[in-house]
């Protein structure tokens, strides 16, 4: 880490115009030295994108208070790998992702370009924290950005296992309801996605992906429990996503013994 005054890259998914991203500067300010570089757009449910087939624009740019900072054109995971690939002058002991607009529970850390700008950090082996509040209608992110940056200076002082960032997850309470802090593991996320199909002007089908916002299991011990209940949800993510459990089982499907080539009608 930098001695005395660690360098962290402040980043997020909702787009450089994002009030959370202003409040997690903020808040991560009392740290270290912060360093912003963001997406120009919102990238929210863009998952884990690497931009390889057009090129990528940096600019500076101002936010709202005048602190500068840097879009890009790239998703959330392109903005992290652009600053540790040199665009950042200096080493970045710490990515902080977020604060974003709306939890990532459960399954939702596959579609989250929060979570997933999290994630390209740690591929790089930078420790990284990815910060949500349950809310899409707040507009006070002081709170979760507050405790992201708690969740941060825990990293910096204590370190992370290679391959591994934390996902936090804010109930959309004030400071003073926060229950407490629960070390969660990810719970089941229930989507309830619906198909609308419309035709555009020249009469071609087009389709939108809709419904309601997704509900979810509430197990004890769950993220998804834990900030039903008010609490604060820490959840260790790896990014190994080996099921260890069926590899013992699959060698017994034999896949290698002869006879068993598909052949025609096989699976009818």
């Amino acid at each position: 880490m930098t001695p005395d005054r660690p360098h962290i890259l402040v980043t997020n998914d909702d787009g450089i115009r994002a009030p959370g991203l202003l409040a997690l500067k903020n808040a991560c300010s009392r740290l270290g030295k912060v360093t912003i570089l963001a997406p120009a757009r919102n990238w929210s449910a863009s998952g884990h994108v690497k931009t390889m087939h057009k090129p990528l624009r940096v600019e500076e740019v101002l936010l709202d208070d005048g602190t500068p900072a840097l879009s890009t054109t790239g998703a959330p995971s392109d903005a992290v790998a652009l600053a540790l690939l040199g665009i950042i002058s200096g080493p970045i002991d710490l990515v902080v992702s977020g604060v974003n607009e709306g939890a990532n529970l459960g399954h939702d850390v596959t579609y989250s370009g929060t979570v997933t700008a999290a994630m390209e950090a740690t591929i790089f082996g930078v420790e990284a924290v990815a910060v949500s509040l349950d809310s899409r209608e707040s507009d006070d992110f002081s709170v979760a950005a507050m405790w992201g940056a708690r969740v941060g200076r825990a990293v910096l002082e204590r370190g992370l296992p290679r391959d591994v960032l934390l996902n936090v997850n804010v109930p959309p309470v004030s400071a003073d309801r926060i229950a407490g802090v629960k070390i969660t593991r990810m719970g089941l996320r229930i989507y309830r996605d619906e198909l609308t199909e419309r035709v555009d002007p020249r009469g071609r089908p087009y389709y939108w992906i809709v419904g309601p916002e997704p509900t979810g299991v509430e197990d004890e011990g769950t993220d998804i429990w834990a900030v039903a209940n008010d609490y604060v949800s820490v959840t260790p993510i790896q990014l190994d996503l080996t099921a260890h459990r069926f590899i013992d089982c699959l060698h017994d499907w034999d896949l290698a013994r002869d006879g068993v080539e598909p052949d025609e009608g096989t699976f009818r």
